[in-house]
């Protein structure tokens, strides 16, 4: 294996003018979300003094996100989702523009910071909803991976960069200029992607929304290669989990402090990346969902490693090689999904698995939580490392279908003047 294998594949930026305009608009609306991020918590603890209600307003965005996806699937399925992602951002953009407003106000309005909380939530799902089923009509089926990877690592920089960026603004000039930034940079997003082409869905008979979305869970059930890839990564979604006892276990284990817990939050970010940017192999392996099955056992034994050592040093490692083989099997199942996903499905599978996982998180973090009361917080993480390594064998040998399918189903492949 060559350097020029091992690394991700950049060809797309230079040949595809569509994914190329996607991945700018895409980087400018992270860094724009960054300061978003940032500036509710200061400006809702600002307003109320209360950690609950910061807690509060996160959770309105996640559970319009959860209710964002379910509808943004079965839309993304019956309409242009050229059109669906421009509206879904422009509406995002008026959210950003009234928080702005509301913050230049002498008094401004809590209840308003919630109500767009949900509101950014719930649109913003949408937008990614239609965007990932989308991803196909414009890259190719056989190059999702590789425009997967180079999103992951523009992620990386933005959301390494928004924060930071966040802070200063924020600090020289107030919350309300932070969201005026978020606004401005989602009105370049819309400029940038006016470019992209029409991406109508294959029509079928239109159903009530409801059925629609049961249809899909039939789909899903029946599917053996997807069902088997998206369990193996609802494991890795609730493992991610163990990031909530990093200060009891810096603080309590390794008697460290606030800089050692930055340490343990960076570590998996850093591996993260490195799994993006050295990813060039996994678009060549014979089975991916086998690869996948391997990295992700990788990933629990070092979850194991994690809460079974006293050493920082080696804690620190563990998550690294965890962040690489968790950015690498997300790369497999995200193709391995949109490779096998008929396009009229497109929409709805991308909506059920993305709502698992950010249902599989939440549900990750109160049941690490929980455990943790009951032994210790290490613990709790090597039961969690124990555990998913037990399922991950079950699911890998459950789906042997999973085992030996290709990135894509050759029959769903589209022919180049399709695109």
């Amino acid at each position: 294996m060559t350097l020029s294998t091992l690394f991700v594949d950049c060809s797309l930026l230079r040949t595809n003018p569509n994914f190329r305009r996607l991945l700018v608009a895409r980087t400018i609306s992270l860094l724009g979300l960054g300061l978003l991020s940032v500036a509710v918590p200061i400006q809702v603890y600002d307003l109320s003094g209360s950690s609950a209600l910061v807690g509060l307003a996160m959770a309105l965005d996640g559970v319009g996100m959860f209710v964002g996806l379910l509808l943004g699937g079965v839309l993304a399925d019956l309409h242009d989702r050229r059109r669906l992602i421009l509206f879904a951002r422009s509406v995002c953009g008026l959210g950003f523009v009234a928080l702005a407003l509301n913050a230049a106000l002498d008094a401004p309005s809590l209840t308003l910071v919630f109500a767009l909380s949900f509101w950014d939530g719930f649109f913003g799902a949408l937008g990614v909803n239609a965007l990932m089923a989308a991803m196909p009509h414009i890259v190719g089926r056989e190059n999702l991976m590789q425009a997967r990877a180079l999103g992951m690592l523009t992620m990386r920089f933005a959301t390494i960069a928004s924060p930071a960026i966040a802070g200063a603004v924020i600090a020289a000039a107030g919350v309300g200029w932070a969201y005026a930034g978020t606004a401005l940079g989602t009105g370049l997003t819309v400029l940038t992607l006016l470019g992209l082409p029409s991406m109508v869905p294959e029509r079928g008979e239109t159903k009530h929304p409801l059925r629609m979305l049961a249809e899909a869970f039939t789909f899903l059930f029946r599917h053996r290669i997807i069902l088997g890839v998206v369990g193996m990564g609802t494991l890795m979604t609730l493992t991610t989990a163990i990031r909530v006892l990093f200060p009891a276990l810096t603080l309590g284990v390794y008697g460290g402090g606030a800089f050692e817990v930055g340490l343990m939050y960076t570590a998996v970010p850093v591996g993260a990346t490195v799994g993006a940017a050295v990813s060039g192999w996994a678009t060549r392996v014979a089975r991916p969902g086998l690869a996948m099955s391997q990295v992700c056992a990788l990933a629990f034994a070092c979850i194991t490693l994690l809460g079974s050592t006293g050493n920082l040093y080696v804690a620190l490692a563990a998550l690294t090689v965890f962040g690489y083989a968790m950015s690498t099997a997300s790369l497999l199942q995200y193709t391995m999904v949109q490779g096998h996903t008929p396009d009229r499905y497109l929409g709805r599978v991308n909506s059920l698995w993305t709502a698992q996982d950010v249902f599989g998180d939440s549900v990750g973090t109160l049941g690490i939580g929980l455990v943790a009361t009951l032994v210790t917080p290490a613990g709790a993480i090597l039961l969690f490392g124990l555990s998913a390594l037990a399922l991950c064998g079950a699911v890998a040998g459950f789906f042997p279908a999973m085992r030996r399918a290709p990135l894509s189903d050759p029959a769903l492949a589209e022919p180049e003047a399709a695109r």
